[in-house]
């Protein structure tokens, strides 16, 4: 059976046919530069709907990728949703399945400068990961840096995220959520309160208290990530820190008595020397 994601396309190009936009199947094909043999598998659920055609399909007919990604909103965007959208560049494997792309920190003032350089985005890392969740949508992940999320992040974990459309940042932020924000020329991973309806901005708020919270004005926002997980590198047990504490204790006892000795030495010298002198 095809996927809801394939489901929802097929559904909005029988709307295509049905309002007359597209005489037929093949006329769509066609004009998305897809052969419609392909497409006719699609129709008959034999195959899934693969993430270029998707892509083809929104910019040529302003299909609407929320409904087709959560089934949420209407099937087309409208003219004022189609001027605010921005294609993301994805990477994929040898079976068209998406991967996810990493952000590390020394790229990424670079990625919030390239964006409309889909080549830059390709030439960065990727991976995938075995939960399902993460085949569906689009996710990015990203290094932490700096300690302003301490003690929830800390520089050099790695959050997984999924990308949060723009038409639904106003309805679908949650206040004190985490999310990775990337404005025009830095990427912030901060706890977010949402006043886009009213005030046309977003608070954004550190875990670490030395930090205050700031506002970030809508126009300054090119993308928001919703942080579904973290990487966290490995440390050791609670015993063999307590060992390893235990060993750099008896290494600096070692260090101060040798010290001690020396000065008592160098002390003796002096003296000697004094009573010499005399």
């Amino acid at each position: 059976m095809n996927s809801l994601v394939t489901q929802r396309f097929v559904k909005c190009i029988n709307q295509l046919k049905s309002d007359g936009v597209v005489r037929s199947m093949r006329q769509f094909a066609m004009s998305v530069d897809y052969l419609p043999q392909s497409l006719s598998e699609i129709l008959k659920e034999r195959r899934d709907v693969t993430i270029e055609l998707l892509r083809k399909s929104v910019e040529a007919y302003k299909m609407n990728p929320v409904y087709i990604y959560t089934g949420k909103g209407p099937l087309f965007m409208t003219d004022e949703d189609n001027k605010n959208l921005r294609v993301l560049t994805i990477v994929t494997n040898s079976q068209d399945d998406e991967r996810i792309v990493h952000v590390p920190g020394p790229a990424q003032t670079a990625y919030a400068s390239e964006l409309s350089k889909p080549s830059f985005i390709q030439d960065l890392p990727s991976f995938t990961l075995p939960d399902y969740k993460y085949k569906v949508g689009t996710h990015r992940s990203f290094d932490v840096t700096g300690d302003g999320m301490e003690t929830t992040l800390f520089e050099g974990d790695k959050v997984i995220c999924s990308f949060l459309e723009p038409t639904l940042w106003e309805t679908s932020i949650k206040n004190s959520f985490v999310y990775v924000i990337v404005t025009r020329g830095d990427i912030l991973v901060k706890r977010v309160y949402n006043y886009l309806k009213d005030e046309k901005a977003i608070e954004l708020h550190s875990d670490n208290s030395f930090y205050e919270p700031y506002r970030l004005s809508l126009g300054d926002i090119r993308e928001i990530w919703y942080v579904r997980a973290k990487i966290s590198p490995f440390l050791p047990s609670p015993q063999n820190i307590s060992n390893i504490l235990r060993e750099e204790m008896q290494e600096l006892r070692k260090q101060l008595g040798n010290q001690n000795r020396m000065i008592e030495l160098l002390n003796e010298t002096m003296e000697k020397l004094v009573d010499k002198s005399k």
